[in-house]
């Protein structure tokens, strides 16, 4: 198979699958997504979801959550890994965005990647899932499924979204990206599969005799 016709397989097999692509991470409004997304950074989605329902409970807004001490957000967020930054993100952020964009999440790129504790990945997921925008948020799982399936040789994540921008519809990105993570954990995780087991391997890959070794970012 050439790239595209694997892209193309890849493309129609994930719809096939996955038709509906729920927001894995609880959330009623844009400020909790974008809570959970920093949160997720390192840590499951499960957990995530184990977790956010205390904190949220304290604050589910950026005008409470600002006065809520960084002890007692660290307390509750512990289990997610990388406690302390991301309790003073959270607090720093709330901060921000009470005073410089009246409490509101920012639909602007610039503006939310200049948030504490908010990368271009997370940026990412909230403009894609909260505001609906076009953007492909790649992960290391993500970046992993793609070397697997050939679809990029990138390095880095950075390389490997502007590869798969490039082979995907726009209109497919926000979609593509949930079934992608999806199909991973389903069937082609980094330990279920070496880039042989699964039918998205093995279709794209007949002939692969020896495991796969992705690069990691």
């Amino acid at each position: 198979m050439l790239k595209k016709e694997r892209a193309d397989y890849i493309l129609q097999r994930l719809n096939q699958l996955y038709p509906e692509t729920p927001i894995p991470l609880d959330h009623k409004n844009n400020f909790e997504l974008l809570v959970a997304v920093l949160l997720s950074a390192q840590c499951t989605d499960i957990r995530v979801n184990q977790i956010t329902p205390a904190l949220f409970a304290e604050a589910d807004n950026a005008f409470d959550m600002q006065h809520v001490p960084v002890d007692s957000i660290y307390k509750i967020v512990r289990p997610c890994g990388l406690a302390p930054q991301k309790s003073s993100a959270i607090s720093n952020l709330s901060k921000i965005l009470v005073e410089q964009y009246n409490g509101e999440v920012p639909d602007d790129w610039e503006a939310l990647e200049s948030l504490p504790g908010v990368g271009h990945k997370t940026a990412s997921v909230v403009m894609s899932q909260g505001f609906g925008h076009p953007a492909f948020p790649v992960d290391t799982h993500i970046h992993r499924l793609a070397q697997r399936w050939g679809l990029t040789k990138g390095k880095s994540v950075t390389h490997t979204e502007r590869d798969l921008k490039k082979l995907f519809p726009r209109e497919q990105w926000n979609a593509l990206h949930l079934q992608i993570i999806f199909y991973g954990r389903e069937y082609c995780s980094a330990r279920g599969c070496d880039g042989r087991n699964c039918e998205i391997c093995s279709t794209c890959y007949p002939n692969r005799k020896k495991p796969f070794i992705a690069h990691k970012p």
